[in-house]
């Protein structure tokens, strides 16, 4: 492993620039929030959906940049949900 380029001389700074690359910041808007079910019947038989399409998405969007499985995909968002004080249903 080679060098650095160049010395650090604030490691107060530096370990603040290591913490902060593990931060996971989510934007949540009330749009989403409110979209985050399917209000209306689909019109056909059988049991609507519970979904929209904007929460399908989002789920969607999640897994792909983090690459987990369903039930820890689950999880992961119900967290993130609690620790933003987000009520769903």
């Amino acid at each position: 492993m080679g060098k650095g380029k160049h010395k650090i001389s604030n490691w107060k700074q530096y370990n603040q620039v290591l913490v902060n690359r593990g931060l996971v910041t989510f934007w949540i808007n009330n749009h989403a929030t409110k979209a985050w079910y399917f209000l209306k019947h689909h019109g056909h038989r059988g049991r609507g959906f519970i979904f929209s399409d904007t929460a399908i998405e989002t789920v969607l969007m999640v897994e792909g940049v983090f690459k987990l499985p369903l039930c820890g995909l689950k999880g992961f968002l119900n967290s993130v949900f609690t620790l933003s004080n987000v009520l769903l249903k």
